[in-house]
């Protein structure tokens, strides 16, 4: 008896001390690094942001709507998914659902036979587009909000979604929570909610402030925080109002008990749907390129909302900035720096052992290190010229890297100099960047949080020195 209950107690201490780790879904999604949001709808068409819900369905009438123009542009962009708004909060759907008679079905457009969640999940598969859903629980249209009998109507909503328009790949909940058109909030269920979706389809990640599978970074400026842990605590947490503060959301938590990475949501305009009035606002190239290295650079992902116009378009000055981002993309990250070798030490002191695969470009392939510490060193037979690190860790057992230390080893014809960087978190991909100058090699040493860490790949680059992050 003594004895089983000494297993059973070292089983519920390894249960307790066990660190969160990706399912294979997160991981994949880590993988997208970018893709695209799309607000659409009657605010399209009226000028607002948050419509009231009492917009006439006619006003939804896109004149030439083309779902595989959005696609076009997304994989000039080097977008790897779209995510649409479905339903907002003034509770018009995209697609004909039988439960809401505020829908494409009531409006002109198509002659009431349109459906653009039909539309754009078919273009999506034509492209190799990944297909996600924005659905807002909040309704200021529908009579029943406000309601028990709401909580049945978003979850047949979902059944559609999942049924007829799948597979989706991210379905995005806001937590936006506020008066119906009887004046009543709804108590949302959200664990019958959670629990539809994984009955549904259980390889979809599902976004909220907080989770279950992604979190909201804290801001609506696409940028992650510096120190940006993969983890965080939810436990007395609840979506909308009562989410961890933004600055949790922004850095998670060291020691959190819940794998949910963070996600940036960013506008290429100043709104979030299409104003014309915003044509001359659309963010530069260069401003694009700046968020992924504040976003994907400190290892979370950019979800850029693209808002289609009136036609039913992307508007060419949005598509011309999305295509100038990519083309510095690939300009700065097509050509890595190669190394003479590459040699790691797993802890203190002792000799630099060579390891190919930390420059291989195979993101199965890793070096482990010892409990709590490691470096890195980059041999260049001559001077090099770079600005530019990029650090990954592998995450499939956890993150664990809390911080680093970049040190720059200056080529030069009498003496060495030494220019150092320092960082905390490393996560799925880490851009540090710097002034351009000549290095005879790299060290990279770092400190885990009491696990033995897996670095997966470092990266060297010249990137246009405009573009360093300031």
């Amino acid at each position: 008896m003594r004895y089983s209950l000494t297993i059973l107690l070292v089983f519920l201490l390894s249960v307790a001390n066990a660190q969160p780790k990706p399912t294979p879904q997160q991981r994949a999604w880590h993988e997208m690094e970018f893709y695209l949001f799309m607000h659409f709808g009657p605010n399209t068409f009226t000028g607002l942001e948050w419509g009231h819900g009492t917009e006439k369905e006619e006003v939804f009438n896109p004149t030439s709507l083309d779902c595989e123009q959005w696609c076009r542009v997304a994989k000039a962009s080097g977008a790897k998914g779209i995510i649409i708004t479905a339903k907002h909060h003034d509770g018009f759907c995209l697609w004909p659902s039988k439960f809401s008679t505020h829908t494409v079905r009531e409006s002109k457009w198509r002659d009431g036979k349109g459906d653009v969640l039909k539309e754009l999940s078919e273009a999506c598969k034509k492209y190799e587009l990944k297909f996600g859903v924005y659905i807002s629980p909040w309704d200021r249209n529908h009579p029943d909000y406000g309601t028990e009998k709401y909580n049945d109507v978003f979850v047949s909503m979902m059944k559609e979604i999942f049924t007829n328009y799948g597979p989706i790949w991210e379905l995005w909940w806001d937590g936006a929570n506020g008066e119906g058109p009887n004046g009543k909030v709804q108590l949302y269920d959200w664990h019958r909610f959670e629990q539809t979706v994984r009955e549904l389809s259980p390889n979809t990640v599902v976004f909220s402030d907080i989770g279950p599978d992604v979190r909201w970074c804290g801001n609506e400026s696409g940028i992650a925080g510096k120190t940006n842990w993969n983890t965080l605590d939810t436990a007395g947490f609840t979506r909308g109002a009562g989410a961890p503060s933004q600055d949790t959301l922004n850095a998670g938590n060291a020691n959190g008990k819940n794998w949910i990475p963070a996600e940036c949501d960013v506008s290429i305009r100043p709104g979030w749907f299409y104003h014309k009035a915003e044509d001359d606002k659309v963010k530069t190239p260069e401003q694009l390129f700046d968020l992924y290295l504040k976003s994907v650079g400190r290892g979370a992902n950019l979800l850029l909302n693209v808002p289609p116009d009136g036609r039913g378009l992307i508007h060419e000055n949005d598509s011309a900035a999305l295509v100038g981002f990519n083309r510095l993309l690939e300009a700065n990250f097509s050509k890595k720096i190669k190394f003479d070798a590459v040699s790691f030490r797993k802890k203190g002191r002792g000799r630099f052992i060579y390891r190919k695969s930390l420059d291989d470009g195979n993101p199965n392939s890793f070096v482990r290190f010892n409990h709590d510490s490691g470096v890195v060193r980059l041999y260049m037979k001559t001077g090099v010229l770079i600005n530019c690190i990029v650090l990954k860790e592998d995450l499939k057992k956890g993150q664990r890297i809390s911080n680093a230390k970049i040190e720059l080893y200056v080529w030069g014809a009498n003496s060495e100099s030494r220019q150092v960087k320092t960082i905390s978190t490393i996560g799925r991909k880490r851009i540090i960047t710097f002034p351009a100058v000549h290095v005879k090699y790299v060290t990279v040493s770092f400190m885990s949080k009491g696990k033995r860490s897996r670095l997966n790949e470092v990266e060297a680059y010249l990137m246009d020195e405009k573009l360093v992050e300031k």
